[in-house]
């Protein structure tokens, strides 16, 4: 028996899931007030005060970042449109390295500070 093969799609996809999952909930147990997570059949859903802003489906995270700073995302390697809407983006980078957490950290954050209930 062999040991699986890391670079493998579905390994290099696990890993970056696993990856993209660890720095939102890092970045959400910092954000005040608390954004709260709950999973919701495969994926994570983030809120606000009752109001997602963020949801992870395997290695792609989207985020409610509004229309403007969506725009400007859709320019990023790994960005593209999301069926969630048009004020989300999704994002699903090959690999997460510092660029693409760094990212991905902001757009979590614009999202959370939209989600706000006088946004």
């Amino acid at each position: 028996m062999t040991a699986p093969d890391d670079r493998s799609a579905e390994g290099l996809a696990g890993g970056v899931a696993a990856e993209i999952t660890a720095a939102l909930e890092e970045t959400a147990r910092a954000l005040l007030p608390v954004a709260l997570v709950e999973r919701v059949g495969d994926e994570l859903v983030w809120s606000r005060e009752g109001r997602r802003f963020a949801v992870q489906a395997g290695a792609t995270a989207s985020v409610r970042i509004g229309p403007e700073i969506g725009a400007a995302a859709l320019r990023t390697p790994g960005v593209g449109g999301s069926p969630l809407g048009s004020d989300w983006v999704a994002f699903s980078p090959p690999t997460l390295d510092g660029h693409a957490r760094d990212r991905l950290v902001a757009w979590f954050v614009a999202a959370h500070r939209r989600a706000a209930p006088w946004v």
